[in-house]
């Protein structure tokens, strides 16, 4: 937006006040807004004007309208202002009665179903100004070691893209602390009154059609590798990107799908599913919470990992 020349003429009050004008619409309640004269307001435009080359906002007889390139820049400038309160708010001490910080937390979608509701309980009670963000984290396609599976979302952490990662894995790169939160396995679900579930043996579940989940749409799961050990295989009519699709799903066809067991406790019943123990062992898995070594010494970012750890054992208690 600005060059090297027109930066050292510019400081961020400036782009305050673009923002105010923008969402005002309006020179008089702009000025109120930011506690300013209305000529301080329409002075400032002038500096606006001058730096961008651009009328920036024009007169009507309700107030003022943005110029098309203002319409463009309004954006950038909204990312920029956003940023730079987060840096203030960080460098403040945390408080998080009072905070107003967003924070992103990455994780399967199975998983992030489990801590979602009782974070966002506690939040509202406690912590009304924090905003969460949840980005569905997925492993990499074809990748059967347990250390590089994740390693994108090992990724989003160094990019500070995700503040926390919640994944099944169990190693992480030494630069990152691992919080243990909760262990899982995995149920069958299918419609209410499905005949598997009256005889879930081996025989019957390799005889029916099954669902997978798959983001990339790959048939292949880690079940299939199990059936395979005994030298069974299974029949997979379709797959969803995930467990809520998959839910969603499953009561209008007699498609078996492997969902985890904390999340079939939780969501299983609105959606009327009969839930089955599997014939066979699928393993188990622990759920940990990642963060860079180097982040916990946000006061902010080492509260949030010790709600999501309280979040996680209110939901399994229940």
């Amino acid at each position: 937006m600005l060059n090297e020349i027109d930066l050292s003429r510019a400081d961020l009050n400036l782009l305050l006040l673009f923002e105010a004008v923008f969402e005002e619409r309006h020179v008089g309640r702009s000025a109120a807004r930011l506690n300013l004269s209305p000529s301080a307001v329409s002075h400032g435009l002038g500096r606006l004007r001058r730096l961008l080359n651009d009328p920036v906002f024009l007169k009507t007889p309700k107030g003022v309208v943005p110029t098309d390139r203002a319409s463009t820049l309004a954006p950038a400038i909204a990312d920029i202002l956003q940023q730079v309160r987060s840096v203030f708010s960080q460098a403040a001490p945390f408080d998080p009665a009072t905070s107003v910080r967003r924070f992103a937390i990455g994780a399967p979608d199975g998983v992030s179903a489990v801590f979602l509701q009782p974070l966002l309980t506690e939040l509202e009670s406690r912590s009304p100004g924090i905003r969460i963000g949840i980005r569905q984290l997925l492993p990499v396609a074809d990748e059967t070691a347990p250390d590089r599976a994740w390693r994108t979302a090992f990724d989003e952490l160094e990019r500070r893209e995700i503040d926390i990662a919640v994944i099944p894995s169990e190693e992480g790169p030494i630069r990152f602390e691992k919080r243990a939160l909760y262990e899982e396995d995995f149920v069958l679900a299918t419609r209410a009154g499905h005949n598997f579930c009256e005889r879930p043996t081996i025989e019957s579940y390799c005889a029916h059609r099954h669902l997978v989940v798959s983001m990339t749409g790959d048939p292949h799961g880690f079940v299939d590798d199990i059936l395979a050990t005994q030298g069974r295989h299974r029949d997979v009519a379709l797959t969803v990107p995930n467990f809520m699709f998959a839910c969603a799903v499953l009561p209008a066809t007699d498609l078996i799908c492997a969902i985890p067991r904390t999340f079939a406790a939780l969501h299983a019943d609105q959606f009327g599913l009969a839930i089955t123990e599997p014939p066979i062992s699928f393993g188990t898995f622990r759920l940990n919470a990642f963060v860079p070594k180097a982040a916990l010494t946000d006061a902010g970012l080492s509260w949030l990992v010790d709600r999501l750890a309280d979040a996680t054992v209110v939901q399994i208690a229940r």
